[in-house]
Formats: C-alpha cells, structure tokens, sequence
C-alpha cells in the first residue's frame, strides 16, 4: 500500500508513506510502487485516536432505568448501581461492541474502558473479557478494574479486585474520594498500588473526581508512584478537584507530580458536564488543570469517558468532540496549541497507554488515520470527518460522504 499526497501530523510538506506486510515501511517526498494506493489529496495523516478513559459496561444506558436529571456524579452511581443488578453478560457485551464498532468508525484503534467490579457476579468484567478478544481485529482494548462503589466501602471489595486482577484486567483502578472517609481513601490507594505491584499492572484510578477542595488523595497517589519507581504505568483520572485546590498548594504539589512522573487524563466533556453542579456562582468547570500540567512537562491525555449512561445522555465515539471541548474549557486556544492538540488524543494517550511500536515511523506498525485537513487547526475548524482508518496495513473505515464502508 502506499499513501500519497499527504501532510504526516501537521507537516506543511506534503510527503508519501509506503506500507509493507503491515508496517511503515518507507516515508519520503514522492513514493511509486504497484499495489494499492490511496491518494491523501493534501489531508492530514495522523497516528490512530486513542480514548483513555471510557466505560464500556455503561454505555448506551442512558434512560434506564431513569435520567439523570440533576447533572451529578453522585446521582449518576446511584442510577447505575441500580441499571447494573439486571446485567447479563449479553447485554454487556452487545451495547459495548456496539459502541467498538461506533468509536472504531471515527478513528480509534486503542480504547482504555473501566469496567465496574463492584458486582458480586462480576458479569461485566466477565462479558467485557470477551470483548477484548473478539474485538481485536478493529481496536486494542485494555480494562481496569473499577471499584465504583468504593474497595474498603463496598463488602468485599478487596476480594472482588483481587478476582478481577486474577481473571486478567491489564490495570487496576481506584475511587478514594467515594469511599466512606478520608482513611479509607488512602488505605484504598495503598491496596491498589500493592495489588497492581503484586501483579505487574498498569494502575488508572478515579483520583478525587469531586469539586472538593480539601480532597488530597492525589498525593497519596503520586508518593506511592513515586516510592514505588511505577510513576510512568500511574495514570491519575479527572483530578477535577485540582481545580479547586489554591494555588500556594498546587505549587507544592506539582514538584511531586513532576518527580512521580506520573500521567493525568481529563474528561473534557463529562467533567465540564458533571462539574460545578454543588456550586450557585461562581461556578467552577470542574476539569483539571490541563494547561498548567502540560507547562510542567507532566503528560496529559483525553479521555471520552461516557457514551450515552447515567453520567451523559450524550456522546458519539468521536475524539474530535472531545478535543474541541477540552481546547475551550482549558484555554488551549493559542493558534499553536490547537494546531498540537491532537497529540491529547494520539502520541500523550499512548504514553498513558503504555502503548509500544505507536505513531508514524518507519518500522512501526502502519496504524494510521487520514483526516479530511491539512491540518489539525483545520480539523477542529471544520469538524472534518476520518476518510480512512488503517490498521495493520489494512483500511477498516473508508468514507465517501455521507456513506461509510466498513471492512468489519
């Protein structure tokens, strides 16, 4: 295959990219060959979009068995815990393959979904386990377990982590600012640590996702990445109430954050949507401090996070979206900042991920999208579509507006 007349992550040059059994065999200014070709006429090709934060046991439960409707976070575990006693694994696992097959006709190829543990049966975690599997054609999925009713605040929930990191979860996730009290949330983040340790785990935790500002288990969680050496397989989720946090505080603790090294996903469009629901005026964002992270070196990612559930009636698979939202609500709307956000949802993501042999390099896997711009600025600017997606050397996504053919 060779890709011809395209702009390789925003380069004002146009090049061409020759791909062979699978890989990015050769990238230069003019590329001919035999074969199948695929004119980029002056689009972008970008490195496949990756959500870092989504839950795929949820998704497409809005409604049921009521809306949300004050907006809150709390409001939403109270639906969902009661949406979850009627799971069946085949529930799970259509609305979840559902919505691969939505977020995979919009570009993603690796999707990081939590999966709620906190179920005596565990019937998510069981159909999401197959999911991964039968899936793997089209995107790379890793699950964490995700205590959403809190580990120490949920009868046995240090068990039923321990089963979920045995049946073969690739991270293993927390929620201390909704465990019972302060204590709990810290011994909380300690058990997991030692679990993910223990089992060589990434580690991805739900970290004081509250508009609280008194909350500190973002501390806890960056010494025990930082004691324990794992800071870069540490991903620290939403962090909303950093956004609260005075700045005297924020000071001292990101000189931690910088030496734990660990890395943040923000949630642009559910944290916006779910923040500041506590407050009258002023009324806060509830997201984390993206831009200040990104100026201390510390590695930031974006995440969906709900497709249509408890927590958003909204939501469509689509990283564009998300990006969009995240550049206005954290005041990344320099011309530059725009034109480098899509690394919140490529290259960052990756490094989030753990994800090997990822971006557009000679020898890499040839995992590629190719976007209707010559840039992401313009991207952004005209909402524009993902005209192919290509994995392994193969198009699984072509798109000749309004139509899309799908190779799945």
């Amino acid at each position: 295959m060779i890709i011809k007349n395209v702009h390789i992550e925003n380069n004002p040059k146009l090049q061409d990219v020759e791909i062979r059994d699978g890989r990015f065999y050769r990238i230069a200014d003019e590329i001919n060959g035999t074969g199948q070709v695929i004119d980029g006429k002056g689009s972008l090709l970008l490195p496949p979009f990756i959500d870092s934060h989504v839950h795929l046991d949820s998704t497409l439960t809005a409604g049921e068995p009521e809306w949300n409707e004050t907006g809150t976070l709390f409001d939403g575990i109270r639906i969902w815990s009661e949406r979850k006693k009627s799971l069946t694994k085949d529930d799970v696992k259509k609305r979840a393959k559902k919505s691969i097959e939505l977020m995979a006709s919009n570009g993603i190829q690796y999707i990081r979904s939590h999966v709620d543990v906190t179920d005596p049966k565990l019937t998510a975690l069981e159909a999401l386990l197959e999911v991964r599997e039968e899936v793997k054609d089209i995107a790379d999925l890793q699950l964490v377990a995700f205590p959403q009713e809190g580990i120490l605040s949920f009868p046995h929930g240090k068990d039923l982590m321990t089963t979920a990191v045995k049946e073969g979860v690739d991270a293993v996730g927390g929620i201390p600012h909704f465990e019972f009290n302060a204590d709990y949330g810290r011994r909380s983040v300690a058990f997991l640590m030692e679990l993910a340790e223990k089992y060589d785990k990434l580690v991805d935790v739900h970290c004081d996702e509250i508009d609280d500002p008194n909350t500190r288990n973002l501390e806890y969680l960056a010494t025990e990445a930082y004691e324990r050496g794992m800071g870069a397989r540490v991903t620290a989720s939403h962090t909303t109430a950093m956004a609260q946090y005075n700045d005297a505080y924020v000071c001292k603790l990101m000189r931690l954050l910088k030496m734990s090294g660990i890395n943040f996903v923000a949630n642009p469009l559910v944290n916006m949507h779910l923040g500041g629901r506590f407050d009258t005026y002023p009324k806060g964002r509830g997201i984390t401090r993206v831009k200040e992270l990104l100026a201390n070196g510390i590695n930031v990612s974006f995440g969906e996070d709900d497709i249509q559930d408890p927590w958003n009636p909204l939501g469509t698979g689509n990283m564009i979206d998300v990006v969009k939202m995240g550049v206005y609500a954290c005041h990344l709307m320099g011309h530059q900042q725009l034109v480098d956000s899509y690394k919140l949802v490529t290259t960052n993501a990756s490094r989030t991920l753990n994800v090997k042999d990822y971006g557009i390099k000679e020898g890499n896997e040839a995992n590629c999208v190719i976007v209707g711009s010559s840039d992401f600025y313009g991207a952004l600017v005209g909402d524009a579509t993902v005209l192919y997606s290509i994995r392994h050397g193969k198009v699984l996504v072509k798109r000749n507006a309004p139509d899309v053919e799908k190779n799945w």
